[in-house]
């Protein structure tokens, strides 16, 4: 029998679907670790202490030092694009629900899970073949601005409608210009996530950068509505709608 579980994670709905009950206490104990010890409007987690001041980053273990150094080599590789402290404050959530979702399917899957679906408040993971992912338009909430098909990948989408004007250009600290919505997919959801949101930030620069970017592809909706993807997400659209264009 099928079996979904949504729980409130992180600020955001996360839901797993799978064949059966596989490890889904375990999944989701995961998860609300990881939100207790990097939420930003945590004020005991262990991101807001550092953040203040009340530990040294050698105290915060090893799971925090691995994904602030993570999150330094995605500043890196993206120009400053990626910044987990983009307004001041220490906040690595354009990575960590990302990485979060991706222990969680190793989880799953060292549990004997083959084929299920981790979607987090609209990021998604997919095990097993033949998932149809929507990828919501990001200014008609009715809407879907494209419908993939995929197997054994993960897609992550960086808009204004989730939480408003939240990824500000490092660079100047204001909201990016010229671009609604940046949509990454490839083979881990960390990777894409931090990538949709330092594209997001590039502003209508984005569609160049994504191009470059190797196993990984990506749509673009400008602020106009134009469309833009790479070859490789084209030929994963199962069915992309008119409206991405009204």
């Amino acid at each position: 029998m099928a079996e979904r579980r949504i729980e409130h994670v992180m600020g955001m709905p996360v839901s797993i679907d799978m064949a059966d009950d596989v490890a889904l206490d375990r999944a989701f104990a995961w998860l609300r670790r990881v939100d207790r010890t990097f939420s930003p409007y945590r004020p005991a987690s262990t991101i807001s202490r550092l953040d203040r001041g009340e530990i040294a980053p050698r105290d915060a273990g090893p799971l925090v030092c691995g994904v602030l150094a993570r999150c330094e080599r995605l500043r890196e590789d993206t120009g400053g694009f990626f910044d987990a402290r983009a307004r001041g404050q220490l906040d690595p959530s354009g990575l960590v629900m990302g990485w979060a979702v991706d222990r969680a399917a190793a989880l799953l899957e060292r549990a004997g899970a083959r084929r299920f679906c981790i979607n987090a408040g609209g990021d998604v993971l997919v095990r097993g073949g033949g998932w149809r992912i929507g990828v919501r338009h990001p200014h008609r909430r009715d809407a879907l601005a494209a419908v993939l098909t995929l197997s054994d990948a993960a897609v992550a989408t960086s808009a204004t409608y989730e939480r408003g004007e939240h990824i500000a250009d490092p660079h100047t600290g204001r909201p990016p210009e010229g671009v609604r919505s940046v949509t990454v997919t490839g083979p881990d959801l960390a990777s894409a996530d931090a990538y949709a949101t330092a594209a997001f930030a590039m502003g209508a620069a984005g569609p160049e950068w994504t191009a470059r970017l190797r196993g990984y592809e990506a749509m673009t909706i400008l602020e106009d509505d134009e469309v833009l993807f790479t070859p490789g997400f084209q030929a994963a659209i199962d069915a992309i709608a008119s409206t991405a264009r009204a």
